[in-house]
Order: C-alpha cells, then sequence, then structure tokens
C-alpha cells in the first residue's frame, strides 16, 4: 500500500464541480492499494500517518503529530501511486489491486483513521476528482506499507 501525504492548510474534493468534502489543517492522504496488500498494510499506513511528526512545535521543529495538533485528514483513493513507468511511455497499472478488494481496503483504512482522528473526509472511491489543496511548508511525503524509500 503506498500513500502520498501532505500537510495542508486546506484541502476538498469536487466531483462535476461540487464539493464533495474538505478539510482544514491536517493532512491529504492519496492512498493506492497493491495487489496482494492485507488489512496490516491499512492498519500499519493509517497508524503511521496519524502518529509522524511532521507539524512544527512552538519552536518551529516538526515535532508534533496530526493527532498532537487534532488536526484532519482527506483521504483520496488513487491507484496511479503504483503505476509502473520502467517500460516505454505508457504506464502499467498491473500492480494495482482489482477494484473491489482495494474499495474493501480503502474502507479499512477509513474506518481506522476515524477510531481515533476527529475529522476524517474522503473522495469517491473510482471516480473522476478535481482536489484542491494548499500545501503548508511545502510538506510531501511518500510512504509505503512494504518498502523503504
Amino acid at each position: 500500500m503506498r500513500s502520498v501525504v501532505q500537510r495542508v492548510d486546506r484541502a476538498e474534493v469536487r466531483i462535476d464541480g461540487r464539493c464533495l468534502s474538505g478539510i482544514e489543517r491536517g493532512v491529504l492522504v492519496f492512498l493506492g492499494i497493491e495487489q496482494g496488500d492485507r488489512e496490516s498494510d491499512a492498519d500499519y499506513l493509517s497508524d503511521k500517518i496519524m502518529n509522524l511528526r511532521i507539524f512544527e512545535d512552538e519552536e518551529g521543529k516538526m515535532n508534533l503529530s496530526l493527532l498532537d495538533i487534532r488536526g484532519a485528514m482527506l483521504v483520496i483513493s488513487q491507484f496511479t501511486l503504483l503505476a509502473d513507468c520502467r517500460k516505454g511511455r505508457r504506464p502499467s497499472f498491473t500492480g494495482a489491486e482489482n477494484p473491489d478488494p482495494a474499495r474493501m481496503l480503502y474502507d479499512h483504512f477509513l474506518r481506522r483513521a476515524r477510531e481515533r482522528v476527529a475529522q476524517v473526509a474522503q473522495g469517491e472511491f473510482q471516480a473522476m476528482m478535481a482536489v484542491e489543496l494548499v500545501n503548508n511548508g511545502p510538506v510531501t511525503m511518500l510512504l509505503d506499507s512494504r518498502r523503504d524509500f
């Protein structure tokens, strides 16, 4: 399971011009679900994201987590994070999980996040979306439940 995590001042997701959901201060999470992922991958990433110390304390050091600041989380499913671009010029998405099992893991990730994060917003699974954000920092992290970057 792979994610791009961005520290944001605000973020929102739109479908066909209408605002589906949005957050203020917190993190925007793009979540890609890979073939072979399990609930343990979702558990690992949700815990890592909630506890990652990427928010500044009063001394300006990245020392506070999303839970510490009582921030919000917006989660967007994004299978394109699993693109393999090593051969040719067209990305291959064969490493991405099929829609039905991917949706189950996406929902599991959301449930885990909602256990501890006060506001968890989400995009619409398998929909074309427009995502607007104000990245604070900018701070952007790549996380993967199986690989080190």
